[in-house]
C-alpha cells in the first residue's frame, strides 16, 4: 500500500477545514491501494481551534501549531520540510484548506499518480470561480509572468508530489516565497490534470488585490535572473524602436526597469522568510487519534 500524506495550511478558517476533512474522507473512501494521513499547519491562528475528529479512513491527523502567522508560502514550505524529515510516505498531496481545491478531484490526481508513482501531478486550472475583476487580474498576472520569465504557470498549490521531487525542492530558498514557482523551476517533468477552481466553503476570499500582486511578484522573482535578462533586452528594443515609432516608448522602457527593480526588491524581502525559517516558530504538535 502506498502512503499518502495530505498537507493543508490553515489560518483561522476552522469551519472550512472541518468541512474539508469530511469531504476528503468521503472522496478517499473508495480509493484502493493507498493509505491516507493528514498534517495540518496551523499558521498562528488567532481564533479558537474547535474540536476536530479523525475519520476512520485517515491513519492519523497531526496539527502543527505555529507561534507566529508567517503567511501561506512559508506555511507550505515548513510543512513540506517537516514531512520530508519526519514522516514515512510515498507521496505528498497538497491542497488549500478553504474548499477552492476541490476534494472531488483527488481521485483524478491519484489516477495520474498510479500511472507512474515517481512523477508528480499538478492541477492545471482551466476554470476559476471568482468574480470578473479577479479573473481579469489573474489573466494579466499569467501574461506578465510569461513575458518576463518565459514560463506558463497555470497551477497553484493543489498537487501530488513524489518523494523524489520533494527532495529536489525542499532545500531551495525560493520554496519559502513561492511553491508553484519553485515547482516550475526545479521539476522538469510532471503530469497534469484539468482542474476547476472551486468556491470557498465559508466566508469571502482573503486574497486582496495587493496580496494578488505580491503573490504574482513572488512567483516571478523565482526566475529573477531571467527577468533581468528579458528586461534588458526589452528596454533596449523599446529605446531603439522609439526612434521610429515615437518617444512614448521610452516610458514603457522606464516601466520595464521599474518592474525589474520591484522583482529584485521582492526577492530580497522574501529571502527573510528563508532565514526566519532557521528561527524556531513551532509551538506544539497535536495528535488527533479519534
Amino acid at each position: 500500500m502506498k502512503k499518502i500524506i495530505i498537507l493543508i495550511p490553515v489560518f483561522n478558517d476552522w469551519p472550512s477545514l472541518k468541512k474539508l476533512i469530511y469531504e476528503i474522507s468521503l472522496q478517499i473512501n473508495s480509493i484502493k491501494n493507498y493509505t491516507f494521513s493528514m498534517i495540518i499547519i496551523n499558521d498562528g491562528s488567532t481564533t479558537t481551534q474547535p474540536e476536530i475528529n479523525k475519520p476512520q479512513n485517515l491513519e492519523f491527523i497531526k496539527i502543527i501549531n505555529m507561534i507566529e502567522n508567517r503567511g501561506h508560502a512559508e506555511c507550505i514550505a515548513y510543512g513540506i520540510n517537516y514531512i520530508n524529515k519526519n514522516e514515512n510516505f510515498d507521496n505528498l498531496l497538497l491542497m488549500d484548506g478553504d474548499g477552492e481545491d476541490r476534494p472531488e478531484e483527488i481521485n483524478k490526481l491519484l489516477e495520474k499518480v498510479t500511472l507512474n508513482n515517481s512523477i508528480s501531478v499538478v492541477a492545471k486550472r482551466v476554470k476559476r470561480s471568482e468574480g470578473l475583476i479577479f479573473r481579469l487580474l489573474y489573466q494579466f498576472h499569467k501574461m506578465i509572468t510569461f513575458i518576463f520569465t518565459g514560463r506558463k504557470i497555470n497551477f497553484g498549490n493543489f498537487s501530488c508530489l513524489s518523494k523524489d521531487d520533494i527532495m529536489k525542492i525542499c532545500n531551495n530558498t525560493t520554496l519559502w516565497s513561492s511553491y508553484s514557482g519553485t515547482l516550475k523551476k526545479y521539476i522538469k517533468n510532471y503530469n497534469e490534470i484539468d482542474s476547476i477552481r472551486g468556491l470557498r466553503f465559508f466566508g469571502p476570499s482573503k486574497m486582496s488585490i495587493f496580496k494578488l500582486m505580491y503573490h504574482s511578484f513572488s512567483i516571478i522573482e523565482v526566475f529573477k535572473y531571467q527577468v533581468l535578462l528579458r528586461s534588458l533586452l526589452l528596454t533596449i528594443g523599446l529605446i531603439y524602436s522609439s526612434k521610429y515609432l515615437g518617444a512614448f516608448l521610452i516610458y514603457f522602457s522606464i516601466l520595464t526597469i521599474l518592474f525589474c527593480l520591484i522583482i529584485f526588491i521582492v526577492s530580497a524581502l522574501n529571502k527573510r522568510a528563508y532565514f526566519r525559517s532557521k528561527k524556531n516558530n513551532l509551538r506544539n504538535i497535536s495528535n488527533i487519534t479519534h
